[in-house]
């Protein structure tokens, strides 16, 4: 069936929606017996706020890539929604279902304004045009930033940046989002309104960050 079947057919099953079992991983040109996370576990729960805090190089953002398979665990298990990130045969639809928002904005705006940046999923799903505009247009009034839709990201201020990526993120109406280090460049005041923001979305979410703050406001 579609992952929305499979979704809805887990849902009646259980709660958890990541199970980390014992991973372990190791980056390819690390120092033989120089491990970025050794035996490490945990679940989320639909709806859960997960804080992973700690020093730089900690492993933390590791295991934020490990949760939608852009990396896979030298040993144990990541399952998402019942999905074993492993399964090459499920893969794509454990990322429809985990959004990625990354530290560096940035790397997540690359289009002429924000609109179309914020459409560009949508567009490269193969759906319409014009919906793809218009839910766009609705996920930048969800964030904010609606008043920004036609602006270059360049101009944009750094928590514009993160909302204008967070909203490229939503449109493609994730269960799960994966934010790593999201107040990174973000004053007082844009961290606030980033915490407003994500304190009223329904997904679960894992945060990763150095930020002990920010993650005790948001975290469950």
């Amino acid at each position: 069936g579609s992952p929305q079947d499979h979704r809805a057919l887990v849902g009646r099953e259980k709660r958890l929606v990541i199970e980390i079992r014992d991973v372990s991983y190791r980056y390819p040109h690390a120092p033989e017996g120089a491990l970025a996370l050794d035996g490490v576990s945990v679940t989320v729960e639909r709806g859960e706020v997960l804080a992973v805090a700690g020093a730089n190089g900690s492993g933390k953002s590791t295991l934020g890539r490990l949760c939608d398979g852009l990396l896979l665990p030298a040993s144990g298990a990541v399952v998402v929604d019942g999905m074993d990130t492993a399964d090459e045969a499920t893969l794509w639809d454990v990322r429809s279902l985990v959004g990625m928002v990354f530290q560096d904005s940035e790397e997540q705006l690359f289009m002429p304004t924000v609109l179309e940046d914020v459409a560009f999923g949508p567009l490269n799903q193969g759906i319409e045009p014009d919906k793809a505009f218009e839910m766009a247009t609705r996920t930048l009034d969800q964030v904010g930033m609606l008043a920004a839709a036609r602006k270059a990201p360049y101009h944009l201020s750094a928590g514009e940046k993160r909302r204008a990526a967070l909203a490229g993120v939503l449109v493609m109406k994730p269960e799960i989002l994966i934010l790593d280090e999201p107040t990174t460049y973000l004053d007082p005041p844009g961290q606030r309104e980033l915490l407003q923001l994500l304190s009223g979305l329904p997904q679960a979410k894992v945060l990763v960050t150095h930020d002990s703050l920010f993650a005790r406001a948001l975290a469950d």
